[in-house]
């Protein structure tokens, strides 16, 4: 057995420990699929202990060390896939991963039989081209092309070179890995093309572990006296566990970020980015000599709904009226959700008083329609008041309260005539019971 690889054992496995850890904190279907292409490294490198072995076990030893390093490249790459969820999508994943494995099989256990390598290289190009080919009217996409080709290259190469007497099955099975690895850092530049040391390092640890395969056999055929150790040939397999862990803690503080300055409920931005945003508008209109308008949503029954649908009604109920209040106003205004059932607009230039109105009595008008929730029926109705910059107040302090006691001002007065309007109702329900009582007596 060769004990020499226990430390390439143990430092997958330390990484991919580390990978879960970090995973953890950021679960995501890609996440997972990375696990398992991991864990498939770390089978490549514990049966190479024993593919030294004499008879089956050798063997079998070798043939799932390969199988697994393969399979591993193809799970990477279908995790960078974004449309992997489709059907052609996983046809593409299986018909790979059957040509894959099967080509290795007859290359390990019965590369005397051309013809069987011959079919199964014609089959790398053909079956991912059949595939693409049928779901083309469904879904294209430049990826999808670029394995195609890549696959097709990989079937030529094959069919020219696999049949080579001595380094024939050699160059045939660097081939296959430089493919498959070389369409994960693909998929990966088109996945993680931005300007972060996580992306950097995957992007350019995937194009070095393709490219072993490559100068490996040119070093070892023309500079037989260069020695170097397996090690050198395995950094790029911790460059992209290093990667892939620098991306995932990246992603985790993005996220952070986002729900720093943003309602998780609603996703509209929190109080914290709406002040930041309404600073900054008024600072534009008056360098600008422009009008800016604060509006102030308040919802009317929304503790009715909690009390009587739940809370998880209410949340429902919540995000959906942001969802309203952002698909009424323009992409350049602002809607945050600025407390429990309080929401605020900045509605920047051109905005005019009559603007600002127009937009209040449209927000009342939608709120004021029942809104349809699972099973549930609710209405909540809302209060907007609004405050005009600068001809209502010159600071954002100042805008808001103005916009503040606009609203409760409306409250007030919606309260009062709904109140009014109630009494009326209920004097004239009396007035019938007692006009009905008279004349039943005068009978």
């Amino acid at each position: 057995m060769d004990w020499s690889r226990l430390p390439d054992v143990g430092a997958v496995g330390l990484l991919t420990c580390a990978f879960v850890s970090v995973a953890k904190r950021a679960q995501s279907s890609e996440s997972s699929v990375w696990l398992i292409g991991w864990l498939m490294i770390v089978l490549h490198f514990f049966a190479q202990i024993f593919q030294n072995l004499n008879g089956p076990v050798g063997n079998g030893a070798a043939f799932a060390s390969v199988c697994a390093l393969a399979w591993g490249g193809l799970l990477f790459t279908w995790a960078a896939v974004p449309y992997r969820n489709r059907s052609s999508s996983r046809w593409m994943l299986g018909v790979m991963a059957g040509n894959y494995t099967l080509y290795l099989a007859v290359l390990y256990f019965a590369s005397s039989a051309t013809w069987a390598l011959t079919l199964v290289a014609v089959l790398f190009g053909a079956l991912p081209l059949a595939i693409a080919l049928i779901s083309m009217r469904n879904s294209s996409f430049s990826q999808r092309w670029l394995i195609v080709l890549l696959n097709c290259a990989l079937s030529a190469f094959l069919l020219v070179f696999q049949n080579r007497p001595g380094n024939g099955p050699s160059l045939a099975l660097n081939a296959v890995f430089c493919a498959v690895y070389l369409g994960a850092c693909i998929h990966f530049c088109h996945a993680y093309w931005r300007a972060t040391t996580g992306a950097f390092i995957s992007i350019s640890g995937f194009f070095a572990w393709s490219m072993v395969f490559v100068v490996g056999p040119l070093t070892l055929a023309y500079l037989p006296n260069l020695k170097l150790e397996s090690e050198v040939w395995n950094l790029p397999k911790y460059l992209v566990a290093v990667g892939m862990i620098l991306l995932l803690l990246e992603d985790q503080i993005e996220h952070n970020k986002y729900l720093a300055l943003h309602d998780e409920l609603t996703g509209l931005p929190n109080r914290r980015l709406f002040q930041d945003r309404l600073t900054s508008a008024l600072e534009r209109a008056r360098r600008l000599g422009t009008q800016a308008a604060l509006l102030l949503v308040d919802l009317d029954h929304f503790k009715d709904v909690n009390d009587t649908f739940g809370h998880h009604t209410g949340d429902l109920v919540l995000a959906r009226v942001g969802a309203v209040l952002n698909g009424r106003v323009r992409r350049s205004d602002t809607v945050a959700r600025t407390g429990g059932d309080e929401f605020s607009i900045v509605l920047e230039e051109p905005t005019t008083r009559e603007d600002a109105e127009r937009v209040c009595n449209s927000l009342m008008q939608l709120l004021a329609s029942p809104i349809n929730i699972e099973e549930h029926t609710v209405s909540v109705g809302a209060s907007v008041g609004f405050a005009i910059f600068p001809d209502d107040a010159a600071t954002s302090e100042s805008l808001c309260i103005a916009a503040d006691l606009r609203m409760y001002s409306e409250k007030y007065v919606s309260r009062n005539i709904a109140e009014s309007s109630a009494q009326t109702a209920e004097n004239c329900g009396d007035r019938n019971e007692n006009g009905r009582t008279t004349l039943a007596a005068s009978k």
